[in-house]
């Protein structure tokens, strides 16, 4: 006889249930009602795991951050190449993006429009941030680069534009149906060859 799946525990119901709607219709726009139809689970219950939609929204921010970092470390291990290394921003978001099924851009660019500084949340986009900086620092100091300061900025502004191509097409019907992220990691590859203290290494 087949067992049916069993229920996942309802702090995870809620944090699934609230990632799936504060990314596809924004923090702001849902409300905690619609977060428990989703989640099934009472008011209470979710007061028992959480302070209010404060804390769910800091919990939610906490675990996709989490999942982004473990899912770029996954790529990373995969890879010996140091510029292949330092380009692995690019793989690891395709690879994240196809798991987590995510049709919009960034989740912590959409949600830094939204919470105040004040915000329990803040600070896990501040990690996100520290993140993406400090890595591709030392991701592009070990492939040899000139200057890795400039490096992760430029390669940010790649990565943080293909996200934001992401957003806009999720709300443009007809705009060209290119990868942004391919583009973008074709353009990074470009760039870093002119920037590589030995040519060679390129």
């Amino acid at each position: 006889m087949t067992r049916a799946p069993a229920t996942p525990p309802a702090r995870e119901r809620l944090l699934t249930a609230a990632g799936e709607l504060f990314y596809a219709s924004g923090i702001a726009a849902t409300g905690v009602d619609a977060v428990l139809t989703r989640a099934g689970v009472s008011p209470a219950t979710m007061y028992a795991h959480f302070a209010g939609k404060d804390a769910l929204v800091a919990a939610y921010l906490g675990r996709r951050h989490e999942r982004w970092r473990l899912t770029w470390d996954e790529v990373l291990a995969e890879r010996d190449d140091p510029v292949d290394r330092l380009l692995s921003l690019f793989d690891a978001v395709a690879r994240y993006r196809s798991r987590e099924g995510n049709g919009r851009g960034c989740a912590f660019l959409a949600a830094a429009t939204e919470l105040p500084a004040d915000h329990p949340g803040h600070p896990w986009l501040e990690a996100d941030t520290r993140l993406l900086g400090e890595r591709l620092r030392e991701l592009a100091s070990a492939a040899g680069l000139l200057d890795p300061e400039e490096a992760a900025a430029t390669l940010l502004l790649l990565y943080d534009g293909a996200l934001n191509r992401f957003a806009r097409a999720a709300t443009t019907p007809g705009l060209p149906g290119d990868d942004p992220l391919a583009r973008a990691r074709r353009l990074a590859a470009a760039w870093i060859g002119t920037q590589l203290s030995d040519p060679r290494a390129g």
